[in-house]
């Protein structure tokens, strides 16, 4: 195989990765050093009586938990703004993955916060739980705005635990999800007229108020106004639509200087199509053909009702795209021989990475699985480039009496593979029968790389 890893492409790498392992660990520390920064406002106007009854408590307890509960809130918002810096440093699918690991922690936050305030109260006011939560919502200012604001809160928390998930489409989802918006603004004027360590304590309103006013600026300027720039910028439109094998259909798309936007293979877009069942969403799409000629590709698989009505766009139809996302890109690649393993609708950033690897100078070997011959996508175009070596493995488990990704398979394809390297993209399911097969046959886990099919 033609080498692509030169000791200097070695070395550049190597510092690539330290470098993102470096901006990722000060993105935490970011995240963490917020986290003290409450805990600071909150310990520094704390009343020291705070311990010397059952009342003070369990009101202490509940003020510290709305406070940190509402400073997640902001992260979890910030996570997912499309804050260019966040995104290079970490990858928006693992900013995702961090911004779906808090939504526990806010909604049990928000429930601490809620019960323990009225608990205190009923200790205080020696009233019934019921009798003193109206009490409380008639005596706190901008309480009622507040209570609709929690309740948005926790039914968005609720919607997005895996099997209330399940049930909803992705535009019920989305559009709960945006409801978070409307509900931080209703609960933030409660926190600064009835917060007790922000009353009468004028620095840290200050710092609150900056806290948000930062996150609806990164908000609106990533998510909305430089998206709204490109898509004008760019004018992208539908050129045309292409069934490429059963399920499977391919997106033309062309526009004004698209080579701008910086694609690279593995790289994926939040695309939103302006015609009738997707103009309320936009959805996460890899590219599977990167621009040319002022054309680019998307190829992307009937997985849901969405990805299902993409084959009757219209040619002409506008496309409002955000990106490029995603660090499953040739740059992550730093040996010689180089694997990568394709599935149903991940043939299509593969189909990109392996036209630039080949590009590079390496020769990357394609396996690629599904259900049947039928559902091979793109074969021809894999087939047809130079130093590509592709092998197709089509048919079940049943039907074939064996898994082509099973350890014993997998070591008659490619002896050694514990000195190759791996990038994945197919379902879930496959994806991590291969990368279990990897690790059995000794490839570490660095050097086994993976994208999701989905970024909700």
């Amino acid at each position: 195989m033609t080498a692509i890893a030169t000791p200097r492409r070695v070395a550049a790498r190597a510092a690539g990765h330290a470098a993102r392992r470096r901006r990722s660990l000060t993105v935490r520390i970011v995240l963490a050093a917020g986290l003290v920064g409450v805990l600071w406002m909150w310990w520094a106007t704390v009343p020291a009586t705070f311990t010397t009854t059952p009342a003070s408590v369990a009101t202490t307890v509940g003020e510290l938990s709305g406070m940190l509960g509402a400073y997640l809130v902001c992260a979890q918002v910030l996570l997912i703004a499309r804050v260019p810096w966040f995104e290079r440093a970490v990858g928006l699918d693992r900013l995702v993955s961090w911004h779906r690991s808090l939504g526990a922690s806010v909604v049990f936050l928000v429930i601490t916060h809620v019960v323990f305030m009225v608990v205190g109260g009923e200790l205080l006011d020696k009233a019934m739980p019921w009798d003193e939560f109206v009490s409380m919502l008639q005596s706190y200012p901008d309480m009622l705005t507040a209570l609709i604001g929690t309740i948005a809160f926790l039914v968005v928390g609720l919607s997005s635990a895996r099997w209330i998930r399940s049930k909803l489409s992705y535009e019920v989802w989305y559009w709960l999800h945006v409801t978070t918006y409307v509900a931080v603004f209703l609960t933030f004027f409660h926190q600064l007229s009835g917060g007790a360590h922000f009353v009468g304590e004028p620095v840290n309103r200050i710092l609150w108020i900056a806290l948000y006013l930062g996150t609806a600026a990164a908000v609106l300027t990533w998510r909305f106004v430089l998206p709204t720039m490109d898509a004008w910028r760019h004018r992208m439109r539908v050129e045309a639509v292409i069934q490429e094998a059963e399920g499977v259909s391919s997106v033309w798309l062309s526009g004004h200087r698209l080579g701008d936007l910086g694609v690279r293979g593995g790289n994926f877009m939040n695309f939103r199509f302006l015609a009738w069942g997707h103009l309320l969403t936009a959805h996460p799409y890899s590219v599977s053909r990167l621009p040319s000629d002022g054309y680019l590709r998307i190829t992307v698989g009937a997985l849901g009702d969405h990805s299902t009505r993409l084959a009757g766009l219209k040619k002409g139809t506008l496309v409002f795209a955000e990106g490029p996302f995603g660090h499953f890109t040739a740059d992550r690649a730093s040996r010689s021989r180089i694997l990568l393993i394709a599935g149903g609708a991940g043939i299509g950033p593969i189909r990109a990475l392996a036209e630039e690897l080949a590009d590079r100078g390496a020769q990357p070997v394609v396996l690629y699985r599904a259900h049947s011959t039928a559902h091979l996508a793109l074969l021809a175009e894999l087939q047809a480039m130079r130093g590509v070596i592709v092998v197709p493995a089509p048919g079940r488990r049943g039907e074939l009496g064996y898994d082509p990704l099973d350890v014993p398979a997998m070591q008659n394809f490619i002896p050694a593979l514990r000195d190759w390297e791996a990038f994945i993209c197919g379902p879930e399911g496959m994806a991590d029968r291969a990368e279990l097969t990897l690790r059995e046959l000794g490839m570490p886990g660095r050097f086994i790389h993976r994208e999701e099919l989905s970024m909700s």
